[in-house]
C-alpha cells in the first residue's frame, strides 16, 4: 500500500476498532475532539509529538486482544503521521499523557481497570480524568502522576492541575475541559475559539481594507478638487 509508513502498514494486522461507541453522551464526543484538535494545533510545529485519541492501543505483541482506546493520549518523540492503530513495541514508546473523559458508565473502566493498566502495565506517566456531567467524580477533574512505580494525585496549582510532560495546566470548566499554558499566561484556544478569532481577523482585515481604499478614494477627489480650483484660475 503507496504511501503508508511501514509502522502503519504493520498495524494493519490489528484491529482498527473495538466495537464500541466513540463516546458516551454528545458531551463526551465534543469534549474529546476539542481537546484533540486544540492540542494537534499547540503542537503543530513540532514534528516528533503524536496527538490521538479513541484509536486502539496495543500494548503485547501478537496478542490481538491486549488493546484500549484512551480518550485522548499524547507521545512525545514519535513521528506526527496518521496511524490505523497505535502498536507501543514498534513506536518504541507509550503513551506519556492519557485524559480519559469518564461517566458512571465507564467508572469501573476508568477508575480501575484502566488505571491499573495505565500504572503497571504501559507506565503512563500522567493520567487525568475528567467527569463533564459530574456523574461521580469529585472533584470533577483528577490527575495522577507515576512516582516510584505508582501513582500519586497531582496536587492543583491556583485550581487548575498541573502536566509536568505537556507543560500545560488542565482545569474543568462546567462541562469542559480547558488547557492553560501558563508560560504565556493564556488559555489555549478551542476549535470553535480559533474559528471565531479567525474570522474576525479576516473582518477587521476587510474593514482595515475598506477604510483604506475610502481613504484613497477621497484624497483622489481632493487632488482633484485643487487641480480644477487651479486650472479655474
Amino acid at each position: 500500500m503507496a504511501g503508508i509508513p511501514t509502522k502503519a502498514a504493520e498495524g494493519l494486522d490489528y484491529p482498527t476498532s473495538d466495537g464500541k461507541p466513540m463516546a458516551e453522551t454528545d458531551w463526551h464526543r465534543d469534549l474529546m475532539n476539542a481537546l484533540i484538535q486544540t492540542l494537534v494545533a499547540y503542537y503543530a510545529a513540532e514534528p516528533m509529538v503524536y496527538v490521538s485519541g479513541n484509536l486502539l492501543v496495543f500494548y503485547k505483541p501478537g496478542n490481538r486482544r491486549r488493546h484500549l482506546s484512551p480518550d485522548v493520549f499524547v507521545v512525545k518523540g514519535v513521528g506526527k503521521h496518521q496511524r490505523p492503530n497505535y502498536l507501543i513495541w514498534e513506536e518504541g514508546k507509550g503513551p506519556e499523557v492519557v485524559i480519559e473523559l469518564t461517566s458512571q458508565s465507564t467508572r469501573e473502566e476508568d477508575v480501575e481497570d484502566k488505571y491499573e493498566l495505565y500504572q503497571d502495565t504501559l507506565r503512563v506517566p500522567e493520567y487525568f480524568l475528567f467527569d463533564p456531567l459530574g456523574d461521580y467524580l469529585q472533584p470533577a477533574l483528577q490527575g495522577h502522576r507515576l512516582r516510584r512505580g505508582r501513582y500519586e494525585p497531582i496536587i492543583p496549582v491556583k485550581g487548575r492541575l498541573p502536566s509536568k510532560v505537556l507543560g500545560l495546566h488542565l482545569e474543568g470548566h462546567d462541562r469542559e475541559l480547558r488547557l492553560y499554558d501558563p508560560t504565556t499566561k493564556q488559555w489555549l484556544l478551542t476549535p470553535q475559539e480559533a474559528v471565531a478569532n479567525a474570522q474576525e481577523t479576516v473582518a477587521n482585515a476587510t474593514e482595515a481594507q475598506r477604510q483604506a481604499e475610502a481613504e484613497v478614494e477621497r484624497l483622489r477627489r481632493e487632488l482633484a478638487e485643487l487641480r480644477h480650483q487651479r486650472n479655474g484660475k
